[in-house]
């Protein structure tokens, strides 16, 4: 999505480390219509599988999975860090490993929420290792529902995950794709 990688190169900051700061305008301060052209684009590419529901995780990745399911109009749920007193009643849930924050953490939904006949598409902000999207399928088959795929935003490819999903046979469909990146600049593939 060229209009998604122009706004990388305009405003994000690569840091050492293989990091890419893009608060600016995608996870802490958010451009509205820049957000509303992913969620149409994250939409077109799975209109035809059947979505019924999309599945994110806290918390960085809501917003753009919120604009998905507004333009697919289907419900999204997302999954805690953690199981908290407002989680009650029965939950799936799985250890998932954190490259951003550098730990580990249970992932959880309430079993409300995801059901064997959903039709479940994984929307997150970034995929670079895929641990966030890997538990999140972890939950999917837990529930016994469907999996139709997963978007991201922006795939760091070199760190693997996004290969390791498709190898796994899932459809992955990111509007922007590093190829790989330098402690100064990135290189879109």
């Amino acid at each position: 999505m060229k209009l998604l990688e122009d706004r990388i190169l305009q405003d994000a900051r690569v840091l050492p480390g293989g990091v890419l700061m893009v608060g600016s305008f995608l996870n802490q301060q958010i451009d509205p219509a820049l957000l509303r052209e992913m969620g149409r684009e994250v939409a077109r590419l799975f209109a035809d599988c059947g979505v019924n529901k999309i599945l994110t995780v806290e918390a960085s990745g809501i917003a753009l999975a919120c604009a998905a399911a507004m333009e697919l109009g289907v419900p999204m749920v997302f999954a805690k860090k953690h199981k908290t007193s407002n989680v009650d009643g029965s939950v799936y849930s799985t250890p998932v490993h954190s490259f951003t924050h550098g730990n580990d953490y249970d992932m959880v939904v309430s079993r409300e929420y995801l059901r064997s006949d959903d039709r479940v598409l994984l929307v997150d902000d970034f995929l670079a290792s895929g641990n966030a999207l890997f538990g999140l399928i972890r939950l999917v088959e837990q529930a016994g529902a469907t999996l139709c795929g997963a978007s991201c935003a922006i795939e760091k490819r070199f760190q693997g995950g996004g290969d390791q999903l498709r190898a796994m046979g899932v459809r992955v469909e990111s509007l922007a794709i590093v190829e790989r990146m330098t402690d100064t600049e990135l290189f879109f593939g």
